[in-house]
């Protein structure tokens, strides 16, 4: 096929090209850019195309594949910048070390929280604290749901009070 012959054939399909490059992208910068770029590959590759072939999916296809790979190139290069001086710790693969001192310390002053609760608190907050669903802590206690509801938010509300945060 002559180049003249497939550039009328180029021109004359290329219109379709368009709300397939806006439907991929969702952008209509972004679809003129591959939208020029596919008509450019299909020009520079013109001898690939086999007379006969359908044109419409042959620049299709191409489309299709120019988007996949910009998208994948893209996903690639999603890095984060970091223009701070310390931006040697980025790759740094290190890992944090827990103070189990304080944390200890924090364990501490909750379970004393909790042993200062009153005993109608304490015990539902205790069995919730167990895994306990609030329908199991009612039966178990023989005590309405709304009341072991009321009584384990008292029983945080309290706790709230009592513990100060670092």
């Amino acid at each position: 096929m002559a180049t003249t012959e497939f550039n009328d054939m180029l021109l004359d399909n290329a219109d379709f090209l368009k709300p397939f490059a806006v439907n991929l992208t969702k952008d209509t910068e972004a679809a003129n850019d591959l939208y020029q770029e596919t008509l450019y590959k299909a020009l520079a590759n013109h001898e690939k195309y086999n007379n006969g072939t359908n044109i419409k999916a042959w620049l299709f296809t191409i489309m299709r594949n120019i988007f996949i790979n910009n998208y994948r190139r893209k996903a690639k290069q999603r890095t984060i910048f970091d223009n701070t001086p310390e931006d040697y710790l980025i790759n740094l693969k290190q890992s944090a070390v827990t103070n189990t001192a304080e944390s200890n310390l924090r364990e501490k002053e909750i379970r004393a929280a909790i042993d200062r609760l009153p005993e109608i608190f304490k015990m539902p907050f205790l069995l919730y604290l167990d895994g306990f669903k609030y329908q199991e802590i009612s039966e178990y206690l023989t005590e309405p749901l709304g009341t072991i509801k009321s009584r384990i938010h008292f029983a945080r509300k309290l706790l709230k009070e009592q513990v100060s945060r670092y």
